[in-house]
């Protein structure tokens, strides 16, 4: 229950750091509130990774915990229930920002001025991919970076925000779109299809390719 209560936690902070500093500095409006937002994503996971990722290995996102399942690293229970409080801890960090700024729009994905529907479906299957193909990378237990992971995955959450958020806001973690959404209504609920499916099919070819990148059927 420890681990899923971490994950419940964990993701309630990734919700309320970034999509609260994309409110705070009004995201989008210019290039320092994209890199501020970025950073802040990217430090919530460091500071995550290093406060719980003893506890449950700190997944905050569904799609990198499909991510794990499918590299047969946890098990179907764990990896459901870890989905389960990640929304539900999403959902209480975006309570938490509709408490503090009512108006705000929570930090809600929507897909941005002059992107279509495809664009943003391609941008966040591109992106997830390899934002997870570096969580399974940094955290594999034999070709992994150890201790430095949760560095190396915070600072890559970084780069796709300042390269995503003029697509589509920078999802590629369904758990971070559903809470802000639910509260935001209009487009965001329109959209949100987007940013459920296309994170969960970015994960999955990421856990396809790194099995054929770390199969020992060949020798090259």
């Amino acid at each position: 229950m420890k681990k899923y209560l971490a994950e419940m936690f964990g993701t309630m902070v990734l919700v309320l750091m970034g999509c609260g500093t994309a409110v705070s500095l009004s995201c989008g409006i210019d290039t320092a509130s994209v890199v501020g937002t970025a950073l802040a994503f990217g430090l919530a996971v460091v500071a995550m990774a290093y406060a719980i990722g003893g506890i449950s290995g700190c997944h905050i996102n569904p799609a990198i915990t499909l991510g794990v399942w499918l590299s047969k690293r946890m098990s179907g229970k764990d990896a459901v229930m870890y989905i389960l409080y990640q929304i539900i801890g999403g959902f209480i960090g975006a309570a938490i920002l509709y408490v503090l700024a009512p108006e705000s729009g929570f930090g809600a994905n929507t897909i941005q001025t002059g992107i279509t529907t495809m664009g943003a479906v391609i941008a966040e299957i591109v992106f997830t991919f390899v934002f997870v193909l570096v969580v399974l990378g940094t955290t594999d237990s034999e070709k992994g970076a150890g201790n430095l992971a949760g560095l190396a995955i915070g600072l890559s959450l970084v780069l796709v925000h300042l390269v995503c958020i003029h697509y589509t806001g920078t999802s590629v973690n369904p758990a971070r779109s559903i809470g802000p959404a639910l509260l935001a209504g209009g487009q965001a609920m329109v959209d949100l299809w987007i940013f459920i499916v296309a994170p969960l099919v970015g994960a999955a070819l990421a856990a396809v390719v790194w099995k054929i990148l770390t199969c020992n059927c060949g020798k090259n």
